[in-house]
């Protein structure tokens, strides 16, 4: 009889529970709705169309606000730093139930005002809004500035344009069940803003219609890909151009490679048979002949082994956040994405601390502590130093884009509080255990003269003619990332940026072999910087071509959105520039240490 009680009132505490949980969780962070539930429209932003990053709070222009309360949406890390603000308009809208025409709201514009919404008009501003996380877009207004032109005889002026601001919105939503799968915004009811006016009273209205559909909430985002662009047979056309490049240069690179340096062991072996006399009067010449510098102290081996871990960091991250947003589905979740880069980052720095100690002290380094420091801050200070500019220009603006000091200071936290003990973590790792000197050959406490080469094997000359091959294996896909960041357009073939990622690598490791063993060959042991210069070249070509795309195919204009682009493609050209840089190093490494292993020396 009591077991009977406990186990009804078990049953009746699941039965309410479970009711209750229905109730809570019947909303947009679900994706489920009942019906008569409120679906939130939140303003995000409002910019110019041609200038993607200069976004503005929405409510920085004269709009007026709806009848419900309005509040600010809890912003994510990720959020907070792309610069969304997303502000409940109080617009209220309530599931599959239609609205004919009701008012918003009412306002009326001063003189100033009046200036503002023109301003915003005339420069072809259009704002952004969420409707259960689906994006929808609006211009402010529209420019009828032909009719006006012919008005007056082709006076251009802006100031006699005739502006119009959209006051009516009517939301189109598409619904599938109890999901909302799409939404369509019809814009009109326009209203003259004319410098004239002293005041100007007006009415924003609203309507809904709801319409049945039969696709299915996983394919809700399918409408606003644009497959035509992204698989276009341009681009996979260059997919396979790419891997064919890459097939045949590592074919060629096996081959010469193998046949030359078995003729050089050939070579190097019947010298061995040869008297002191002979043999200084034959085929003294080669990269044997630099057996005691090759594995001597590379110049500025502190800043070397920074880079090195840094580089090794943002390789295994950029891999790693690839096919993160490949397996999670998450191309339309850019925020979730900068979000999981950021702790991704902090998660592997000890990767960075490893690979920079280890390097550091098996060519003899002692100043482990400066070691440690810079390896810690040497990426997070270029995104300091370049973000901060940006964000200073973005504060002058009051630009949303602009970083609140709060996540300046949760940044600065991750750091410390994450970053630099997981890098010294991993350089104490690196530094203790895998960091022996074991090359193959003693060092010469001399260094071997540099002899006179031809022009094109000096070092500066293969470092830029090296870097050119990766570039030319990924500028078609550059076209297509640039584009759907800097643009409108949602990226989302990320398995076409993971096998052109590879692509990358492997060309860059097979141009470091290459090119070490042409400078070897030329009786030069300056091979290490050479082998990551080589390779880090190609973030010059990557920003060269940035400074095309950017007159080219963009229409951007203003100080502050030239400032933020040319900004942040520094900071990508830096990445690439640490991570091809480790990538030709640790390559020619492997290359050198295995041709020198099995080298006889008196």
């Amino acid at each position: 009889m009591y077991l009977q009680q406990i186990y009804k009132r078990a049953a009746t505490f699941l039965i309410l529970t479970t009711w209750l949980i229905t109730l809570v969780v019947a909303d947009e962070h679900n994706h489920v709705y009942e019906k008569g539930e409120e679906v939130v429209v939140w303003m995000n932003t409002v910019g110019p169309l041609n200038n993607r990053q200069e976004t503005y709070p929405y409510y920085q222009l004269p709009f007026c606000r709806g009848t419900s309360s309005v509040e600010h949406h809890h912003e994510t890390l990720g959020e907070a730093l792309l610069g969304m603000d997303l502000i409940n308009s109080g617009i209220p809208i309530r599931f599959l139930e239609p609205v004919t025409k009701a008012t918003i709201c009412q306002t009326t514009l001063n003189p100033a005002e009046i200036r503002e919404m023109r301003y915003a008009v005339y420069h072809d501003y259009w704002y952004t809004m969420f409707v259960d996380d689906l994006p929808v877009t609006n211009p402010v207004g529209m420019n009828d500035a032909e009719s006006t032109m012919d008005e007056k005889e082709g006076d251009n002026d802006p100031r006699f344009d005739a502006l119009f601001l959209y006051t009516h919105r009517n939301f189109v939503i598409y619904y599938n069940g109890d999901r909302i799968i799409a939404v369509e915004l019809q814009y009109g009811d326009l209203v003259e803003l004319s410098l004239q006016d002293q005041s100007l009273d007006i009415k924003f209205t609203y309507s809904v219609e709801w319409k049945g559909t039969t696709v299915s909430f996983e394919d809700r985002f399918q409408r606003l890909l644009e497959i035509d662009f992204f698989e276009h047979k341009v681009h996979w056309l260059s997919i396979f151009s790419s891997f064919m490049m890459v097939l045949f240069l590592t074919g060629l690179v096996s081959v010469i490679l193998l046949r030359t340096i078995k003729r050089d062991y050939a070579r190097y072996d019947r010298e061995e048979g040869l008297a002191d006399f002979d043999r200084d009067l034959g085929d003294d010449y080669g990269w044997k002949q630099v057996h005691g510098d090759v594995f001597r102290q590379p110049p500025r081996l502190m800043i070397m082994s920074a880079l090195m871990g840094t580089g090794c960091q943002l390789v295994i991250l950029a891999g790693v956040v690839i096919l993160y947003t490949i397996m999670g589905d998450l191309y339309v979740e850019r925020a979730t994405i900068l979000t999981a880069t950021i702790f991704l980052y902090a998660l592997t720095s000890g990767v960075a601390g490893y690979t920079s100690a280890r390097y550091y002290a098996r060519y003899g380094g002692k100043e482990w502590v400066r070691n440690v420091l810079l390896t810690a801050s040497i990426w997070p200070g270029c995104v300091a130093f370049i973000g901060g500019y940006v964000n200073s220009v973005a504060i002058y603006y009051s630009s949303s884009r602009a970083i609140a000091f709060t996540i300046v200071l949760a940044m600065l936290a991750i750091w410390i509080f994450l970053c630099f003990p997981l890098t010294l973590l991993g350089a104490i790792i690196g530094r203790n255990w895998g960091s022996n000197s074991d090359f193959p050959l003693r060092v010469n406490p001399i260094p071997r003269p540099i002899p006179d080469k031809v022009w094109y094997a000096e070092p500066m000359v293969i470092i830029l003619m090296g870097g050119l091959l990766p570039f030319g294996s990924i500028f078609i896909e550059m076209y297509f990332i640039f584009t759907s960041f800097w643009t409108y357009k949602i990226y989302y073939v990320y398995g076409f940026m993971f096998l052109v990622f590879g692509i990358m690598i492997v060309v860059s490791a097979c141009v470091a072999v290459v090119s070490s063993y042409f400078l070897l060959n030329s009786e030069d042991h300056r091979w290490h910087w050479l082998s990551f210069m080589t390779c880090a070249s190609t973030s010059i070509y990557v920003y060269i071509y940035s400074i095309y795309y950017f007159f080219a195919k963009t229409k951007m204009t203003g100080f502050f959105q030239t400032s933020y682009y040319f900004g942040y493609t520094a900071l990508i050209s830096l990445g690439m520039f640490c991570m091809l840089g480790f990538v030709g190093h640790s390559a020619a490494s492997l290359f050198v240490r295995k041709i020198y292993q099995n080298v006889k020396i008196d």
